[in-house]
């Protein structure tokens, strides 16, 4: 049974949300929770303003006073500043009123945090109270006064509006009321004519005209416009960052960036440090680290993969991302398991306000997404998706002289569903807990196409990738110290083939995060917890047959293969401890860690001890140099651990030691560029072949692997990024960097497959009038390092009946460089309770042949091009309510 935690963590501070027209979101800290305000405070007393002395004199009858107020957590005003005077007194006599207002408490994630709000005061000189009537023939009582309630609702999305300030009537004195986070307001006022007017925050003004009936109750609902619905963000508090280099986009980039067909965590291929893959593929090529050195989360759980086969979309449905963090080097001790870089994609909660849903279609895919409340304090969210990609690509596919083409083409679904729960706590208290659950898995299967049912298929292939993950998450707060419990269970399903060769596992996991946090004072923060990962894979296999001994071949007639049939079972634990602590020490922030891990592998036992430091200096207001260094084990799978000749008992840990260091610079509100230099050294990586070993009878031993390879990489990286405004998001982004492989006792240190020397990518977006939007995307990058195909003459082997080619250094030469445009065009409609969004996105709009492979002919004399993906225009529908 898990015990709880002894190790120390962190309370990561309250966030003070400010809601900012057409403003961004700042960075947000990489940990597993995103602060949402879910109360908005309420005014349980209110102060009236003495009138100043001599203002009545001065004929001055009214007057407002627009103040910038904050709240602290227990709802006391803890600072009002005035940012409208008035003069002649009243800003004086507003401030000392409203510094005695006291709220309910605003919650952040359900618990009470601090705030700032925009407040206006407003002083009208009121006249003496008239006389009592005569009781023969006096003046008749004024009629009863009417009421006025209903919705705020956002046009297009029917979220409801908190905060929006009603008025009827545009003079200083009209009644007014403030929408609560339901979006509900009540007004009581005098009979007659109403000139409605609603102000809010991201929103265009509105205005309509009621006649009120005396003694009566209207209900209204009240749409508003937003002032930008392309590219509105909301502010939230600035975090402390905890690493050199972390990109972070947000959902409204994620789903408008140029030849991403829309997909969220495609993204991350357009930024610094990450190199191109061939045909668009779905695969992290970070820092020179090979696909499998980068880890990958979903909402703290780790999954096999990210996105579907084939240069597939992400497995995530775009509507139910909040935020993606990218790390491509210099992570936390909280992140282990990986040499190279860690991708984190977080999840959002369903809505609270009402129900909500968004469809998809496009030429490759068809995807849905609902959200709903299903009572206070409970929320769920779905998503699904299906391909049909393999019943249209084809039709763009180039075809063979008869006019046929047979092409491999994947098939996909996904799905996710989320529930959260937790009601928010009323009292002034730092105390209670949320929960959620949610459940996620893809499938993924690739399939042989004919464009002609004549052509023959004398080659099959099956692959299919699954896997299915259930996770639970308790966040539990008590004052400074919080606690993140997060277990989760899990199936994969790996399986390969290719004629008589077939690969199939299955594969069981369960594992459990602890992430205990705890703020000592202003200086001292500390973190700490347990990742514990546990899996059993039962595996079986069709190969040729491989003997454990092995002999020299003689010359003759190459035999026909036999083949032979394997079954592995095996069992992997891995558990990790870290803990590290934030000491902020004036300007400089240091962050020392350590991450311990004690893994089994198939009877196997192996330790590593991995320290890291991270350390940041505020040089100034928007500039600040940063650092790192630190030490980085990955552990190898399980069935690389099997017995020769299959496998090797003796692999241990991956390693690398990474090292960084960079400034940061923010030119404005919205312009800031980051420059990071980089030095890792990787070392006991995997190397193929093995040791042989020649046996006294004769015989040889050939192991498929060992920890026999180095590698290192260096660069710089360059992001100058503007954010998300109102009207426009985009970025440049450069990378020089060397990556380059060896083996212990072999050559020096050559260029490894992954090393692209220069890579540039720019990226826009731009809102237009009338519900257009159109972006751009341009690439240019170094070729991939190939091994060049020399031919002094012809090599033809009798034995196998084949040609064989002549190589020059592996890696010597490069194929042509890549250069691609991309653009997408996006045009949106607004109803009343509905959006619909119809796009184009074009992939390499003027056809460039970039080369990705080089194929010999059959005597391997001449080499022929393999050409990338041609333009291909993907128009697609969105409808969200």
């Amino acid at each position: 049974m898990l015990c709880p935690l002894l190790l120390l963590a962190l309370m990561l501070p309250s966030l003070a949300l400010a809601q900012l027209e057409g403003a961004r979101r700042e960075e947000v800290d990489a940990g597993v929770h995103v602060p949402v305000l879910t109360r908005a405070p309420e005014m349980v007393q209110f102060v009236e303003a003495a009138w100043p002395p001599g203002a009545e004199a001065a004929g001055i009858t009214g007057a407002q006073v627009k103040l910038r107020v904050t709240l602290a957590a227990d709802g006391s005003v803890a600072e009002a500043v005035v940012t409208a005077t008035a003069g002649n007194g009243f800003d004086e006599a507003a401030l000392e009123a409203v510094r005695q207002f006291k709220f309910t408490p605003a919650e952040v994630d359900g618990v009470p945090a601090a705030i700032s709000l925009e407040y206006v005061y407003r002083f009208e000189l009121k006249p003496p109270p008239a006389q009592e009537p005569v009781a023969d023939g006096g003046t008749p009582p004024p009629p009863p006064n009417a009421k006025l309630t209903g919705e705020v609702i956002a046009r297009g999305s029917r979220s409801r509006v908190p905060g929006a300030l009603v008025r009827c009537g545009e003079e200083a004195e009209a009644p007014e009321a403030v929408s609560g986070e339901d979006g509900r307001f009540l007004l009581e006022v005098p009979p007659g004519p109403c000139a409605l007017r609603v102000v809010a925050q991201n929103f265009q003004p509105y205005q309509q005209e009621e006649t009120l009936a005396p003694g009566e109750t209207t209900e209204v609902k009240l749409y508003l416009v937003p002032r930008s619905i392309g590219f509105e963000t909301t502010v939230r508090g600035k975090r402390d960052k905890k690493e050199v280099v972390r990109r972070t986009v947000e959902r409204q980039e994620l789903q408008k960036v140029p030849g991403t067909f829309g997909d969220p965590i495609r993204v991350l291929q357009n930024f610094p440090g990450v190199a191109r893959t061939p045909f668009g593929l779905g695969q992290l090529l970070v820092r020179g680290a090979n696909p499998n050195q980068t880890g990958t989360y979903l909402d703290g759980v780790e999954v096999p993969i990210l996105f579907h086969l084939g240069g597939g979309p992400s497995v995530v449905n775009s509507e139910f991302l909040d935020r993606i963090d990218f790390f491509p080097g210099g992570f936390g001790a909280r992140y282990g398991r990986a040499i190279g870089g860690i991708v984190d994609v977080a999840t959002r909660k369903g809505a609270s306000d009402t129900f909500h849903g968004v469809a998809k279609v496009d030429l490759l895919d068809a995807s849905a997404f609902v959200e709903a409340p299903i009572r206070e304090g409970v929320s769920v969210a779905a998503s699904a998706r299906r391909s049909y990609v393999d019943l249209i690509l084809p039709a763009f596919l180039p075809k063979s002289e008869d006019g046929s083409a047979l092409v491999v083409l994947p098939r996909y679904w996904d799905y996710q569903v989320r529930m959260d729960w937790g009601r928010p706590r009323k009292e002034a208290s730092r105390n209670g807990s949320t929960f959620y659950v949610m459940a996620f898995g893809s499938d993924d299967q690739l399939t042989l196409v004919s464009s002609s049912p004549a052509q023959p298929r004398d080659v099959s292939i099956d692959t299919r990738t699954l896997f299915h993950r259930l996770k639970g998450d308790w966040t539990w707060r008590s004052g400074r110290f919080t606690s993140v419990m997060t277990p989760y269970v899990g199936y994969d399903l790996a399986k390969s083939g290719f004629g008589s060769i077939s690969f199939d596992a299955d594969r069981y996991n369960a594992g459990l995060r602890e992430d205990l946090a705890y703020e000592l004072n202003d200086v001292v923060t500390a973190r700490a917890g347990l990742d514990l990962a546990y899996e059993h894979t039962e595996g079986k296999a069709k190969l040729p047959f491989i003997p454990a001994a092995q002999y020299v071949g003689f010359p003759g007639a190459e035999p026909k293969a036999q083949f032979q049939e394997l079954v592995q079972v095996f069992n992997v634990f891995d558990a990790a401890a870290y803990v590290e602590a934030d000491l902020k020490l004036g300007p400089v922030t240091l962050t020392p860690g350590l991450r311990a891990t004690q893994a089994h592998v198939r009877r196997k036992d192996m330790q590593s001890l991995d320290p890291r430091l991270w350390a940041r200096w505020q040089v100034r207001d928007g500039t600040a140099v940063k650092g790192s260094t630190g030490l980085y084990a990955q552990t190898p799978d399980g069935g690389q651990l099997a017995k020769p000749p299959f496998g090797n008992p003796a692999l241990t840990f991956e390693r690398a030691w990474q090292s960084a260091l960079g400034v940061e610079h923010r030119f404005s509100d919205v312009v800031n560029v980051d420059v990071t230099g980089f030095y890792n050294r990787r070392f006991d990586l995997l190397s193929f072949p093995g040791t042989r070993t020649v046996n006294a009878d004769g015989s040889v031993t050939q192991l498929p692997a060992g920890n026999l390879g180095m590698g290192r990489a260096y660069g710089v990286e360059v992001l100058l990024r503007h954010e998300v405004t109102r009207n426009f998001f985009g970025w440049l982004a450069y990378t020089w960097s060397r990556s380059e492989t060896r083996r212990q006792g072999g050559p020096d240190y050559a260029l490894s497959t992954f090393d692209q020397t220069h890579i540039l990518t720019a990226v826009g977006s731009y809102r237009l009038p009338y519900g257009f939007e159109v972006g751009a995307r341009f690439r240019y990058v170094t070729g991939n390092p190939r091994t060049p195909l020399e031919h002094p003459f012809d090599k033809y082997s009798a034995d196998g009946n084949r040609f064989y080619g002549t190589n020059g250094p592996t890696n010597s030469a490069r194929l042509p460089d890549f250069n691609q445009l991309d653009i997408r065009l996006d045009r949106n409609w607004l109803f009343e309770n509905w959006t619909l969004d119809t796009y184009l996105d074009v992939q390499n709009v003027y056809n460039a042949a970039n080369t990705e492979f080089l194929t010999p002919d059959y005597r391997y004399r001449t080499q022929a091009p393999i050409t990338g993906i041609p333009i291909l225009p993907v128009l697609g529908v969105k409808g969200s309510f």
